[in-house]
């Protein structure tokens, strides 16, 4: 199941992990990525807490969890290469992803 949240930003649930990443409309409001900070593996984080920042030719923006859990993988390449953010293919604009997340709070996004 994924979640699309501010038209920017998707979650998609995965067995017990949850992916977020840039949605086209996200990609296409920010242009093109030219530099990601994301949050180190073993990080927690509560709602509200920035997951990543993007610096982009439109935008420099900080993206926002809207849920709480557990980094447990990121998204290297885009660390090197920011442009991997910029694709059309949505998932593979990945940039975390957690665990420890509540099942509830997912399904109650909007």
């Amino acid at each position: 199941m994924k979640k699309v949240i501010n038209k920017q930003i998707w979650v998609l649930k995965d067995k017990d992990t949850f992916i977020f990443g840039l949605t086209n409309e996200g990609q296409d409001d920010f242009g093109n990525v030219t530099f990601v900070m994301l949050p180190k593996v073993g990080d927690k984080l509560e709602v509200g807490d920035t997951f990543a920042e993007l610096e982009a030719e439109k935008a420099v923006t900080e993206l926002i969890t809207p849920l709480a859990g557990t980094i447990v993988e990121i998204n290297n390449e885009s660390l090197q290469t920011p442009s991997v953010l910029d694709n059309p293919e949505e998932r593979k604009a990945w940039m975390i992803v957690m665990t420890d997340v509540s099942e509830e709070a997912f399904l109650n996004l909007d």
